[in-house]
């Protein structure tokens, strides 16, 4: 309607974990313990039903978006520029292998990213323990993580803490292991925590990481990938975490090392996923480096037009967290292969060349021999990509990559990327590190950031709460138009919105208000030009304010802005005030024909204007009326409408609405109908108005 030449691609998200666990769960199979191609069928059968039903409720919603063109992330031509996309950063040496300690989860039986963390507050134990000096005397540690005993390495307190003064350099024993530490005075050392001495264990938390590098501290893993206890830990190798924790707390309570024990909440890391604790684990994964870009992502953040603009810091606080490069490698089934070959002989690393989509795991390389030491026999790495390595290419996708330098040019940067604040820190900054490492542009212009559907009593809607709402019931019952209403009038742009059938409901009240005042306005005939009374130009002159007002409102993507303001001329001015003041002299009532065409003008102008400021969010409505009343092609190829009528008539709104409301408050009180005639001085300052005005209230 502005103009613009508009691709909207339509894009399923096929890939990773989520997938892999909704079909577990549909079929009641494993993934360790399903052959790999057949996991994979299944995987393709639970998609396509879900694909299909989300397909359906995007057409149900009327997105007008390129069907008939829409793709999906585990297609072979998405994941083979997934792939050409990672060679291309190996090239650049932006990509790398590396066995380092990783978020694990022992339920999914994956590396995950610090992206697919959430923090919980969970209730825990906070045990205090003795640990015994050779010589005599202890020091107590507190800890929440004593099935990690058996790794630890060093005990810290704070260089201010005089409680330790005396012991800092000696050594103590480790209860059950036997084992001497250290003890290190280090600043990192919280004294107001438990007793102010921290045991350094591998791993416990990141903090743990970094001070095993920084103290130069040698691992022992406690823990395997099926999160189960190693044979480092002794008589306790087997358990499990839960286990093992407890089997631990009842030997040190039968020796006597336990002073005391509280429950506390603790801040813990849990799967975006399976919403099991992760642990920390060394794995062998690839790597995309993101620490070295940190700066230039600040840069690049500020660039971007956010709207709303405080959801910008979202990114910068991400940015500012990010502590170690991107493992990207996952060991699960449906994905993006990594595409490697490893040489039998010398292990040396065999890149393809880009432009394919290679299956690794069951394919022959596409070379013979080994670069380095000319080796035939290759081994095919078995692993995929973290899904976020494929959503962060769409940009590059929908512009035809690689493919059409022509199409490329013109729509990348792509305008708009539209998401949830919930995966700023995966979708958006993911997109921005990888596509800025191919491209050295921002992959888009604007960034529109929705909030969150809540319920009634302000709780985010998700399917593990059970309190979300089934959108396809709604649309059926009340229609996509009432729907998109809603949708766009419940909140600001950024806003977390409230979610019931009584809201929705509500919002249906103002498409019968446009549905019956079409109807009477349809009466009259249109006329393309008049001379104007001074309330009709009151009125267009409103209405030229509203068109700007919307105009801003959607060229900042919020659609709340156009709704309300919209519905308050429509209703609450237009309706209520203009058409009863007009409707005799739309009848043509003891009013000149002139003034009559005037009425009738007027009438149409604006209802013409109310549809094109409403199409984009009322679309089927709007189209028919719009069809009926005003031209046989639709209303979304109609010019977006402008503002031609200015004039300092606005002042006199709110004096119009006063004397309307004071008159019809004051018949009503004396038991009078609107129709019946009333003796009243017309205030001067609406002299202007005052034919219509005695015509409307019947005023003698």
């Amino acid at each position: 309607m502005t103009g613009h030449e508009t691709l909207f691609p339509i894009g399923i998200d096929r890939n990773g974990l989520p997938v892999e666990i909704y079909t577990e769960k549909k079929f009641n199979i494993s993934i360790h313990n399903t052959p790999r191609e057949k996991f994979l069928e299944y995987c393709k059968t639970a998609l396509n039903d879900l694909e299909a039903e989300m397909i359906g409720i995007m057409k149900s919603m009327s997105m007008s978006g390129d069907f008939k063109n829409y793709y999906r992330t585990d297609s072979n031509e998405y994941r083979a520029l997934t792939q050409t996309t990672f060679i291309q950063l190996w090239k650049k040496g932006l990509v790398f292998e590396d066995t380092r300690p990783n978020n694990y989860c022992p339920k999914c039986g994956t590396t995950l990213a610090d992206a697919e963390i959430v923090y919980k507050d969970l209730p825990s134990m906070l045990v205090y323990i003795n640990f015994k000096f050779r010589d005599g005397g202890v020091i107590t540690i507190a800890t929440t993580r004593p099935e990690l005993l058996g790794a630890c390495q060093a005990i810290i307190v704070n260089p201010e803490d005089e409680r330790y003064k005396d012991v800092v350099g000696k050594s103590a024993v480790i209860p059950l292991f036997n084992r001497e530490v250290k003890i290190n005075a280090h600043p990192q050392a919280d004294q107001e925590f438990g007793t102010g001495a921290v045991m350094i264990c591998s791993y416990g938390d990141y903090e743990d990481v970094r001070l095993f590098r920084e103290m130069k501290l040698e691992e022992i893993i406690l823990l395997n990938k099926e999160g189960k206890m190693t044979r480092n830990a002794g008589q306790y190798a087997g358990l499990d975490v839960e286990e093992a924790r407890k089997r631990i707390i009842e030997d040190l309570d039968n020796m006597g090392l336990i002073v005391k024990k509280e429950e506390i909440m603790h801040r813990t890391p849990t799967c975006e996923r399976s919403k099991n604790p992760v642990e920390i684990v060394p794995m062998n994964e690839w790597y995309i480096k993101q620490v070295d870009m940190k700066k230039t992502l600040r840069i690049l953040a500020k660039k971007f037009k956010f709207h709303p603009d405080a959801h910008r810091q979202l990114l910068l606080d991400w940015i500012d967290s990010v502590s170690i490069d991107w493992p990207v490698s996952r060991r699960r089934y449906y994905g993006t292969e990594i595409p490697i070959w490893y040489c039998r002989d010398c292990k040396a690393i065999m890149v393809p060349p880009p432009g394919k989509y290679y299956q690794p795991w069951k394919q022959k390389p596409p070379f013979k021999k080994c670069g380095k030491c000319g080796g035939n026999s290759f081994v095919g790495d078995t692993r995929t990509f973290d899904t976020w390595v494929d959503s962060s290419i769409s940009p590059l996708f929908i512009s035809k990559y690689g493919k059409d330098k022509k199409f490329f040019s013109r729509t990348y940067p792509n305008a708009l990327r539209p998401q949830g604040k919930e995966i700023v820190r995966t979708w958006l900054y993911y997109t921005l590190l990888r596509c800025y490492q191919l491209t050295k542009k921002l992959p888009f212009e604007h960034v529109w950031v929705m909030g969150w559907g809540v319920d009634e009593h302000g709780e985010k809607m998700s399917k593990s709460k059970g309190n979300i709402i089934d959108p396809i019931p709604l649309l059926e019952k009340y229609g996509a138009d009432v729907f998109r209403f809603w949708s766009a009038s419940e909140a600001s742009l950024g806003s977390d919105f409230r979610c019931s059938e009584q809201r929705i409901a509500s919002a249906g009240k103002f498409l019968t208000k446009i549905w019956n005042l079409s109807r009477f306005i349809s009466m009259f005939p249109v006329v393309k030009k008049a001379t104007l009374t001074d309330t009709d130009k009151w009125i267009l002159s409103e209405l030229g304010n509203v068109i700007e007002e919307c105009k801003e409102g959607y060229e900042d993507f919020n659609f709340f802005v156009p709704a309300n303001k919209i519905r308050e001329f429509t209703w609450n001015i237009f309706a209520d005030h203009y058409v009863e003041m007009v409707k005799k002299r739309a009848y043509g009532e003891g009013f000149s024909k002139e003034e009559q065409q005037s009425a009738w003008f007027t009438l149409h102008t604006c209802l013409e204007a109310v549809l094109e400021l409403l199409a984009p969010i009322i679309p089927h409505m709007t189209d028919f009326v719009a069809r009926q009343l005003y031209h046989k092609y639709s209303v979304h190829a109609e010019e977006f409408p402008e503002a031609e009528w200015k004039s300092k008539l606005t002042n006199s709104t709110q004096k119009i609405v006063e004397f309307n409301s004071k008159i019809w408050s004051g018949k009503k009180s004396q038991g009078k109908s609107l129709k019946d005639s009333i003796e009243i001085e017309l205030p001067k300052e609406l002299k202007l108005f005052e034919k219509d005005l005695k015509a409307m209230h019947n005023i003698g």
